[in-house]
């Protein structure tokens, strides 16, 4: 919106008459929200030492390193916190919306700003800077307790957390764009709509406004005002204030922006939290005239270093593609040409948006996608199939998938959306054999060729997912990871050709041959993180957790000082496993664990993380046992029933609906 904001953040010590009721109602709100119910003469003193801020989208409110002089209240927008980190990169910790606390630290200590703050949209924050919170403090009274009660609560809970992954507040206001031809906006607005109202929020259903240009002409009673222009200040205030009271009354707001880059269409941009850009998938994927002129808007990154891919609000390409469409092709051209903040494939019914996809983009624009993560560990990774077919059995649908090593094999095979019959399939043929008995007679690099494995995952992927697919091209967003030997450092991989990605992260230092990515070696990402809850969690979208975890709670200790030379080895293997002495690992199984032991150490912290854990009792199953396919698929199933049934289960609820 062309609000004539000032060129940084600045304050004022009275609210605009004309914004009163609206922002005082949702100052109200925010101010109880964190003193607790107190009395309106406590909330007066206070609010005559707040000022008014009203912060432009891309305007940086603080940044990391300066002193820090007050703190904030968001009143309505939304904005971003920034962490450089060692390396010099900015690294996205936080989003907050309206009602959040920002920067309350800087009232007690004298400590630099830990964080840099952008705005993502426009937005309107109050705040209390140190001498106004210090003459509170001396007034004492009611005030003064409830005030600095409240603080230290807000401090006590931060600093309690344990390395807490990006908060992700949810947006309120969403804007629609469409950059093709060939999208039903208004026919999309209402499924979405639908959707999002079946959601519960705070214990009852979620309050949906659909606005559109004749909406805000009609509810300002002046035909042709919203598309006035947008040098028109007055106008643009005036729609800016009917947005804002239209956000503070709903839980979500979605703005149908025009098919070109009108001056509507440029103030649902900059009024939302998150852009949904709308594409018929079976277009080219060429800029749209909106999309040039978004890129034209954006303003230099107002913090100094390496920008993050994007400084406003937040884009998801949203990708349609016909009903007869059996696996999405082409993602990367969409995605290349864009700086996005992710993308979802939806598939198109007789009657709109297949009912499944509309509520899976619903859960993921409201903060309740159900995330899966599968861990490592070889064979015994078969048991993620058997948790899998009992959340299917209870109508728990998962929204995103991601693995590490064998988990990141079955999490495309979860991703892919495939019927159940026909994944299950395709892993028996793959895995019910030998996949790792390929061994090198030199093994100059790793004791297995892989040769054997490669064609196995290149064959699945084939079967599923046709020829040449990418992690991009999968029906659910999927994740996995590796471990980068070049630069000694974890890697998510969430872009490239799936089958190579897949191999990446299941390629055991010294079993199998590292994977070439980018003139860069990868391998299995179980040394870094073989259960990664903690990169599931950051996702956007993401609200709950279900983790499959493969750790063996198992410590064995032996009775022998030394460990046998390889002829005594050799003899006691030769002997009946009853009466065998030494029972130590063979040589592959010990490469497989050891490459996860540092992986294994953060099990606690994956738990914790996790809303709903299934760890497969799975102690007498080697790593290389694949001929016991079905055996480990039904341990996995049962436990899972077990966990499923227990008392007090925290498992997600069952969405109307088929499964997934």
């Amino acid at each position: 919106m062309n609000l004539p904001l000032p060129t940084g953040p600045s304050a004022s010590p009275a609210l605009p008459s004309s914004r009163q009721q609206d922002q005082e109602t949702q100052l109200t709100h925010s101010l109880r929200m964190l003193l607790g119910d107190v009395s309106e003469e406590v909330l007066a003193p206070l609010r005559s030492q707040l000022q008014w801020l009203e912060l432009p989208a891309g305007q940086a409110l603080m940044r990391q390193g300066e002193a820090g002089h007050a703190m904030y209240i968001v009143v309505s927008g939304r904005l971003c916190a920034y962490v450089r980190g060692d390396d010099g990169q900015q690294r996205r910790v936080r989003e907050m919306a309206r009602g959040q606390v920002i920067g309350e630290m800087s009232l007690f200590t004298d400590e630099p700003r830990s964080a840099s703050v952008v705005a993502q949209r426009d937005s309107v924050l109050v705040q209390l800077d140190k001498p106004a919170f210090q003459r509170l403090l001396a007034q004492g009274g009611t005030v003064s307790m409830a005030l600095s009660t409240a603080l230290t609560r807000q401090l006590v809970h931060r600093l309690q957390q344990d390395a807490p992954p990006a908060a992700q507040a949810r947006p309120v206001t969403l804007g629609l764009l469409p950059v093709t031809a060939g999208v039903d906006l208004p026919g999309f607005a209402a499924q979405l709509a639908q959707a999002l109202a079946s959601l519960e929020l705070a214990g009852r259903p979620a309050r949906v406004r659909v606005v559109d240009a004749a909406a805000a002409d009609s509810a300002l009673q002046q035909p042709g005002l919203a598309h006035s222009a947008l040098t028109d200040t007055a106008a643009s205030r005036r729609i800016a204030l009917w947005l804002d009271h239209v956000e503070a009354n709903a839980d979500f707001v979605l703005l149908l922006a025009d098919d070109s880059p009108t001056p509507w269409t440029h103030r649902c941009s900059s009024h939302s939290d998150e852009r949904l850009l709308l594409a018929d998938a079976t277009r080219p994927p060429v800029l749209h005239a909106i999309e040039a002129e978004l890129l034209k808007q954006r303003g230099p990154w107002p913090l100094a270093g390496d920008a993050p891919p994007f400084t406003e609000a937040a884009e998801i390409l949203v990708l349609l593609h016909p009903p007869a469409t059996a696996v999405p092709r082409g993602t990367a051209a969409w995605l290349a040409r864009r700086p996005l903040s992710g993308h979802l494939h939806l598939r198109l019914a007789a009657d709109g948006v297949e009912p499944r996809d509309m509520a899976r983009l619903a859960r993921m624009q409201a903060r309740q996608a159900v995330g899966l993560v599968l861990a490592g560990g070889g064979a015994r990774g078969l048991a993620h199939l058997g948790v899998w077919r009992a959340l299917r059995e209870r109508g728990i649908e998962i929204d995103v998938v991601g693995g590490t090593s064998i988990g990141a094999v079955m999490a495309a095979l979860v991703a892919s959306d495939q019927p159940e019959d026909r994944v299950m399939a395709v892993a028996r043929r793959a895995f019910g054999s030998q996949p790792t008995g390929d061994f090198n007679l030199v093994p100059l690099l790793s004791l297995i060729k892989g040769q054997r494995l490669q064609r196995v995952i290149d064959q699945a992927g084939l079967e599923l997912a046709g020829p040449d697919a990418h992690i991009e091209d999968l029906w659910k967003p999927f994740f996995c990871i590796a471990a980068n030997y070049t630069q000694a450092r974890e890697q998510v991989l969430r872009q490239g050709l799936m089958t190579k990605m897949i191999r990446a992260s299941l390629s055991i230092p010294g079993a199998l041959p590292p994977v070439l990515v980018d003139g860069e070696l990868l391998c299995d990402g179980g040394t870094f993180n073989n259960f990664p809850v903690d990169v599931m969690h950051g996702l956007r979208g993401v609200g709950r957790v279900v983790g499959v975890d493969l750790k063996v709670n198992r410590a064995r200790h032996y009775d022998f000082d030394e460990v046998p030379s390889p002829w005594a080895l050799l003899r006691d293997r030769l002997r009946p496993r009853a009466s065998r002495r030494y029972r130590l690992p063979g040589l592959m199984a010990y490469l497989m664990n050891v490459t996860i032991l540092y992986s294994s150490s953060r099990q606690r912290q994956g738990r914790r993380l996790t809303d709903l854990y299934f760890n497969p009792p799975l102690e007498r199953v080697g790593m290389l046992q694949w001929d016991r396919f079905e055996q480990i698929v039904q341990q996995g199933y049962e436990h899972a029933q077990q966990v499923l049934d227990a008392p007090g289960d925290t498992a997600p609820e069952a969405p109307a609906g088929p499964p997934s």
